[in-house]
């Protein structure tokens, strides 16, 4: 059961004075300091996992986007996970960064591109 809640005074309602003319409240705002724009992007430049090559997501081949995250993920040493998790999870966060903005047949490269990398790192499985 809830306790009710003793107080040592009693509330008086009428005691307050009443303001025939109310001042309109003046709403302050604070100086806008948001994230700065383009963390993604920054994200994929300057990541402490790979140097990724300029352009990477930009290659016109699936493999050569494969061989690409490879070389890098492969050469890193300040990643934290392993080689093929690295590099899948950076093409995987490019992927859903972008969002509507892919293209689909960048996005469809892409797709294909973690298929590669799969099968780079010998991962493939056998369906």
């Amino acid at each position: 059961m809830a306790q009710v809640r003793k107080t040592t005074h009693s509330r008086k309602t009428g005691a307050r004075k009443k303001t025939s003319a109310r001042r309109p409240r003046t709403v302050r705002k604070s100086p806008k300091r948001g994230a700065p724009k383009r963390w993604s992007q920054r994200v994929t430049k300057q990541s402490d996992a790979l140097d990724l090559k300029q352009g990477v997501f930009k290659l016109t081949s699936a493999k050569e986007i494969a061989a690409s995250l490879k070389r890098s993920a492969e050469h890193s040493s300040r990643r934290k996970a392993g080689a093929y998790r690295s590099a899948l999870s950076m093409l995987t966060f490019y992927i859903n960064r972008a969002g509507k903005t892919l293209p689909k047949t960048q996005r469809s490269r892409l797709e294909k591109a973690k298929v590669e990398l799969k099968r780079a790192f010998g991962r493939e499985r056998d369906q």
